[in-house]
C-alpha cells in the first residue's frame, strides 16, 4: 500500500508486491505451474528461506568510491551480475511473452537464458533482444536428447540465432511430480501455444513437435558430444555435487550453474546457495560459477557474489514482473535487483564484485531479517 492507496502493477516496488500483482493477473493454473514445486514443496520452502541464514559483514572506510559491477561471462564481456535464469511458457504470462522478457534484459545489460521450452522460437527472442540492444547476450538453455541428431538440431538453431553460449540442464533426467499442476490437471500448454523451439526436428513430420527431451539415458558423453560440434562455451546447469563440478570442468564445460531448479524436481535436496561453496572450491577459478536459486534482494545477489558466485539468474521474480506489467514489470524487477546489490556493495565498502569476500559472510541462527 502507498499513502495514497494500491500501487498500480507497474508502480509496485519489492519482489512480494510483484509476485502478488502477478497472481492476481494470471489464471489460477498457470499462477501455479509457476509458483509451485516438487513433492510436498519442502526444498521450494527451504530455498526461499535460504539466505536468511546469510549475513554479511561490510568493511568501512575503504574509499571505495563509484562502483563497476559488471562481470565478464561466456559470450558477455561487461554483463551484469543478474541474469535472466531459463524458464518455461512465457506466454502464458504474457501476450507477448519471451519477446518481452528478451527486450527488457537486454535493455538492463543482462544476459538471457532462453529456454528449450519457450512459447516464441530462439530466433526471435534473439530479434527481440536486439530491438532493445546493438549486442545483447543471449545464451540458449538445451535439454540433452537422447537421439544425438535432435540435440545437434536445437544446437544448430541456437547457432544460427545467435546465441552466445549454451546452458545444459543436467538436474533432469525425468520431470519432477508437482502436486499443484496435477490437480488443477495442467498437463498440456493451452491451444495456440507450444515449446516452439521443438518443432521441426529430425524425425518429426513438417511442422510437428518433439516432446522436451528428458531422458534417464543421457549422461557425460552426450555432453562431450555437444563440445564437439559446437564452438560455443556450454555451461552445465544443475550442479550440486562438487565432483560432479569437476567433471563438467574434466569434459570442458566453460561455466558451472549451482541450482536445485528452484525446488521443481527432487524434494530431497539442499537449498543451492548451501551448495555454492563447496562447487566455488572444486572448480579452483578455473570456470566461472553461477547460482540460480531463490534471490530475492539485491542484498542476496551480495550473499552469493561474496560466497564465490560469479552471477546469479533469476526466474520467478522475472516471471511476476512479466505476468504483472509485460517488458515493463521484467525491467523493474531486474533493475531494482541490480540497484539493490549496487546499494549493498557501497555499505560494505566495495567497489567492485571481487571486493565482496567469503570472510565477509557469516551464518546466522533465525530466519528473520
Amino acid at each position: 500500500m502507498t499513502p495514497d492507496g494500491p500501487r498500480a502493477p507497474h508502480e509496485a516496488y519489492g519482489l512480494r508486491e510483484w509476485h502478488d500483482a502477478a497472481r492476481a493477473a494470471l489464471d489460477g493454473a498457470h499462477y501455479d505451474y509457476v509458483a509451485g514445486g516438487a513433492g510436498e514443496e519442502r526444498v521450494l520452502a527451504a530455498n526461499e528461506r535460504s539466505f536468511d541464514r546469510y549475513a554479511l559483514l561490510p568493511r568501512v572506510l575503504r574509499a571505495a568510491g563509484p562502483r563497476d559491477t559488471a562481470v565478464e561471462l561466456p559470450g558477455a564481456a561487461r554483463a551484469a551480475p543478474v541474469l535472466v535464469a531459463p524458464t518455461a511458457f512465457h506466454r502464458l504470462l504474457h501476450p507477448d511473452g519471451e519477446r518481452a522478457t528478451a527486450r527488457a534484459a537486454a535493455a538492463e545489460g543482462a544476459v538471457l537464458v532462453t529456454g528449450t521450452a519457450a512459447t516464441t522460437a530462439v530466433g526471435d527472442v534473439v530479434a527481440a533482444a536486439r530491438e532493445a540492444a546493438p549486442d545483447p547476450a543471449v545464451w540458449f538453455q538445451l535439454y540433452l536428447h537422447p537421439r544425438p541428431e535432435v540435440t545437434e538440431a536445437l544446437v544448430r538453431r541456437a547457432e544460427k540465432a545467435g546465441c552466445r553460449a549454451l546452458v545444459v540442464t543436467a538436474d533432469s533426467p525425468v520431470f519432477g511430480r508437482r502436486a499443484r499442476d496435477v490437480r488443477n490437471g495442467f498437463t498440456d500448454l493451452p491451444p495456440g501455444y507450444a515449446a516452439e523451439n521443438m518443432r521441426d526436428l529430425p524425425g518429426a513430420p513438417p511442422g510437428g513437435l518433439t516432446d522436451i527431451p528428458l531422458s534417464t539415458a543421457v549422461g557425460w558423453r552426450d555432453l562431450a558430444t555437444v563440445l564437439r560440434t559446437t564452438s560455443l562455451p556450454v555451461l552445465v546447469k544443475g550442479v550440486l555435487h562438487p565432483d560432479d563440478a569437476r567433471l563438467a570442468v574434466e569434459h570442458g564445460a566453460a561455466g558451472v550453474v549451482v541450482s536445485n531448479h528452484g525446488g521443481r524436481q527432487c524434494d530431497a535436496v539442499p537449498a543451492a546457495v548451501d551448495c555454492l561453496p563447496a562447487v566455488v572450491d572444486a572448480v579452483a577459478v578455473r570456470v566461472p560459477v553461477l547460482l540460480a536459486g531463490e534471490v530475492r534482494r539485491g542484498s542476496d545477489v551480495a550473499v552469493a557474489l561474496a560466497l564465490g558466485a560469479a552471477a546469479v539468474g533469476v526466474g520467478r521474480p522475472v516471471l511476476w514482473g512479466l505476468a504483472a506489467a509485460g517488458e515493463a514489470g521484467v525491467r523493474r524487477v531486474l533493475a531494482e535487483l541490480l540497484d539493490g546489490y549496487d546499494h549493498t556493495l557501497a555499505l560494505c565498502g566495495g567497489r567492485r564484485n571481487a571486493d565482496l569476500e567469503r570472510g565477509m559472510v557469516v551464518r546466522t541462527a533465525g530466519d528473520a531479517r
